[in-house]
């Protein structure tokens, strides 16, 4: 029998209506929020590099693909460092990077029409890429950073040697890491030929890019993720038990 509070339907509507100001208040805070994040300085990516993906090498300017904005996601998918202990396997990749990458997989056409691409990218080898991104059905680019170093510069790796102290700066300050990646989302406006580095966010600033919780949080039950371990409840999409 449950023991939540339940009350009449003029009660219920009286509670709702006290709790919508809260909400009327939240979204003027966010609108406040993105437009002071949109406000925020931007800096010059002044170093070269290169990425493979499925049409060979190109530079970070070319994976703009013609348009001004990128969103890369840092997908976790290193297979040199996988492990009993890894999110991720020498041949799938971080499985709730995978959560989160399904949440975008269809919205990118929507997204290219606001002169936005999106891309993933991973320290994997792109073979190993491109066989995930096969199995999962995805259609977004997703790129390989093998031999660059783009994802030490924006955060989400580290050698093995910044790892065995224990702790490294990750989200704007030191802490504890035991892996060798990390998730983040980075973005980059293109200008007259030169490109800016905008905006970077980690750890629950990525919740905002996942509208499967979004919907989670409206349900009763909320997230249900409230015994210290927070996703374990998540599989692939393809390893749920049937």
């Amino acid at each position: 029998m449950t023991t939540h509070k339940v009350v009449t339907h003029g009660e219920w509507v009286a509670a709702r209506k006290k709790h919508l100001a809260k909400e009327k208040e939240f979204t003027r805070l966010r609108d406040q929020l993105s437009k002071e994040r949109r406000d925020l300085p931007w800096e010059l990516v002044e170093k070269e590099y290169t990425f493979e993906g499925e049409k060979g090498r190109l530079t970070l300017g070319e994976m703009f693909e013609g348009r001004s904005q990128l969103v890369t996601y840092h997908a976790m998918f290193n297979p040199e460092t996988a492990g009993p202990h890894t999110p991720w396997t020498a041949d799938a990749a971080c499985l709730a990077c995978s959560f989160w990458m399904d949440n975008f997989n269809g919205i990118t056409v929507h997204l290219n029409h606001r002169d936005i691409t999106t891309v993933a990218v991973s320290r994997a080898p792109y073979t190993a890429v491109a066989g995930y991104r096969r199995r999962m059905g995805w259609t977004f680019p997703w790129y390989s950073s093998v031999g660059n170093d783009f994802n030490f510069d924006y955060g989400v790796s580290v050698t093995p040697n910044q790892a065995k102290g224990g702790k490294v700066e990750y989200n704007y300050r030191i802490e504890p890491w035991s892996m060798s990646e990390r998730p983040g989302i980075s973005v980059f406006l293109k200008e007259e030929g030169r490109i800016y580095h905008t905006y970077s966010t980690y750890a629950r600033g990525l919740d905002m890019l996942n509208v499967a919780y979004h919907y989670m949080d409206l349900a009763p039950k909320g997230r249900d993720e409230g015994d210290g371990n927070a996703m374990v409840w998540l599989r692939r999409r393809d390893e749920y038990a049937e």
